[in-house]
């Protein structure tokens, strides 16, 4: 089993939960309807059909702030995070 990874960017609000390892291609994106969720959700599948990953944007509202605070933040690594 792969264990779950949870990373998060504080300037971006986005938190990414892996359900398969890290590096894992993305063959489609569903987003979940944002007026439904009052917010942005995105599935990420691979090519099989299987989900590698769920993207919460919007995630200090969506997420409690524990689940957050052990995330690998990613912050530095970003664009936004110079």
């Amino acid at each position: 089993m792969v264990p779950l990874k949870v990373t998060y960017d504080e300037v971006a609000d986005a938190a990414y939960i892996y359900f398969q390892a890290p590096g894992t291609r993305a063959a489609m994106t569903y987003p979940c309807d944002p007026i439904d969720v009052n917010g942005m959700i995105n599935l990420d599948f691979d090519a099989s059909g299987r989900l590698i990953g769920l993207e919460v944007l919007d995630a200090r509202a969506k997420l409690a702030p524990e689940f957050l605070m052990e995330a690998e933040n990613i912050t530095r690594r970003t664009a936004g995070g110079r």
